[in-house]
């Protein structure tokens, strides 16, 4: 397996930031990253609960002050990246909403633009992540026992997300400026990065140009497919399945306690 030319040092960061939004062939990206021996992150390449959800809530009120249910923070500083993704080479889609910020902390990453056509992107975004943590009422209801029961505010934090990253604050909002805020997103990471430090990728370039742009052998490898709709489906529903499973067993023994109690009562009147 390929590796880094030279070793990373502890105060370099993030290596790479790879500008592509959710459903954009992330966890492709991530995966060709893993194999050319970078250390990459991908939310489908952890446990959720390993993921650092309230470190990510913070970050989208940092960054967008005035999402509904924000609490008064400063804006994030290199520091507090570090604090997220700093032992990270690279980064793929939890930290794609944060680009332009991640872009400003880190002015030596290298910059992959994986931008997907707005058309085949939206109806796959909307429904395997957008729709998820907007629905009512399952996703309050998963969003209150993941954290009241798990500690775990992914839907709190996702929602923050997407409101702060889309200017909204309802779902109704967001697809109104779905496309405007799409096309803006990949002109403003262009704008923020030099030609020689940013490579426009598209699926299906194999690994040629991302290897060259990132100074690595290419290996005898077939370049990664996945995350295909369905495959992500089944990687959410089993998460879902999780979370009900974790609740389950945290709330029947109570129920059944509360049970033998009143059987108790009732037997003894």
């Amino acid at each position: 397996m390929p590796a880094i030319k030279e070793q990373k040092t502890n105060d370099q960061g993030l290596l790479i930031i790879n500008a592509g939004l959710f459903r954009s062939a992330t966890k492709s990206m991530a995966l060709a990253y893993q194999i050319l021996g970078f250390k990459t992150h991908h939310g489908l390449l952890e446990s959720v609960t390993d993921t650092p959800w309230v470190s990510l809530e913070e970050a989208a009120e940092a960054t967008w002050p005035s999402v509904p249910g924000a609490r008064s923070r400063t804006r994030f500083t290199r520091a507090d990246w570090d604090k997220i993704w700093g032992n990270y080479d690279v980064v793929t889609d939890l930290a794609s909403p944060f680009a332009l910020e991640l872009i400003h902390a880190y002015p030596e990453a290298k910059v992959v633009i994986v931008e997907r056509e707005f058309e085949s992107w939206w109806p796959s975004f909307q429904t395997e992540i957008l729709d998820r943590v907007m629905i009512q009422p399952m996703a309050s209801i998963n969003g209150f026992l993941g954290l009241y029961l798990m500690g775990i505010p992914a839907v709190q934090a996702m929602r923050k997300i997407h409101f702060g990253f889309f200017g909204a604050n309802t779902h109704a909002a967001i697809r109104n400026r779905a496309k405007i805020v799409h096309e803006s997103y990949y002109r403003e990471v262009r704008a923020a990065v030099p030609p020689e430090r940013r490579l426009e990728y598209r699926i299906g370039d194999g690994w040629g140009p991302l290897c060259r742009f990132l100074d690595v052998d290419v290996p005898d490898l077939p370049f990664p497919r996945d995350n295909h709709s369905a495959s992500h489906a089944q990687e959410a529903k089993a998460r879902v399945r999780l979370l009900w499973s974790t609740a389950g067993k945290i709330v029947l023994p109570v129920v059944l306690g509360f049970i033998a109690i009143w059987v108790g009562l009732r037997c003894r009147r």
